[in-house]
């Protein structure tokens, strides 16, 4: 399985993004640990979640419990598996739906931070995300508090999400080479953050495609996935292995984390660091 790094880990091109796995039209606890042990028994080593991996009005931090009991009951090295998540984000409703909103001040986030070292079992989380800027706090003031963490040993190391090249920069600023990961969403239909990855590369940090396979949540434009399924019908494979192949070879610091609801559905993504495209492929598909 493909291996590649993010700042001192050598961990799997491919990960496993926990959020389908505790938020709303999850299957479960007990499929959610199936679906996990099924993706380390199979050589992932990368498991991403978030404090705000709840479904709105539940239990908080579910998805961060989640992935312990997981580990807790997996009889495989756990000293091989990176775990990261994200502080910055919270759920609540909306007009009676289900919505997502950011609190970035940094008593929060060290607050927040603090909880999720003890929902994961850990003494320090390895990889720590700022999960998305706050309107109203001075990104570098939210970036501070993440350094502050760092500092104080609750977190080893420490990346940002959704985040511009403007504040990439700013956080490698405060942060210097306590940041090793940008995690922004990129897949076939969302592209705009093709700035924000080819900048990370530049600055020899791993770059995370959080939603690689475009997301589930909101309608899709699925005639933007049809030359993959032609790809994919040559290669005789899923077309969402074909994408995710396509997300690795923008750079050898490029990292996906698809999400999925059953055991099924990351086994095959997990494949998708095998998948080798030819650069007449990769040219066609953009």
């Amino acid at each position: 399985m493909l291996h590649r790094h993010i700042g001192p880990y050598n961990t799997t091109a491919v990960g496993l993004g926990e959020m389908p796995l505790t938020i709303e039209n999850n299957l479960g606890e007990d499929k959610g640990v199936e679906t996990i042990h099924a993706a380390l028994d199979a050589g992932c080593r990368h498991l991403d979640t978030a404090w705000a991996y709840y479904c709105s009005g539940g239990e908080e931090q579910t998805g961060e419990k989640l992935v312990r009991r997981a580990l807790d009951g997996w009889k495989g090295p756990r000293e091989e598996v990176l775990v990261a998540t994200k502080v910055g984000h919270y759920r609540n409703f909306t007009d009676g739906r289900p919505t997502w909103d950011v609190d970035g001040r940094p008593e929060s986030l060290i607050r927040h931070a603090k909880e999720s070292a003890l929902a994961l079992g850990v003494d320090a989380i390895d990889l720590l995300y700022f999960h998305r800027p706050d309107p109203k706090v001075p990104y570098a003031e939210s970036v501070e508090a993440i350094r502050e963490l760092v500092d104080e040993g609750v977190a080893k190391t420490a990346g940002v999400s959704n985040a511009s090249v403007e504040q990439i920069d700013i956080a490698h600023d405060i942060l210097g080479d306590r940041l090793v990961a940008v995690q922004n969403q990129f897949s076939p239909i969302w592209k705009q953050t093709r700035d924000t990855l080819q900048h990370a590369g530049r600055m020899g940090l791993a770059f995370v495609c959080w939603s690689p396979l475009g997301g589930y949540r909101k309608p899709k434009k699925e005639s933007l996935f049809d030359p993959f399924r032609e790809v994919a019908a040559r290669h005789g494979v899923s077309y969402q292995q074909v994408v995710l192949a396509w997300e690795l070879a923008q750079g050898d610091h490029v990292f996906v984390i698809p999400g999925a609801h059953r055991p099924a559905t990351i086994l095959d993504s997990l494949k998708a660091g095998d998948l080798r495209l030819s650069p007449e492929e990769l040219s066609a598909l953009g």
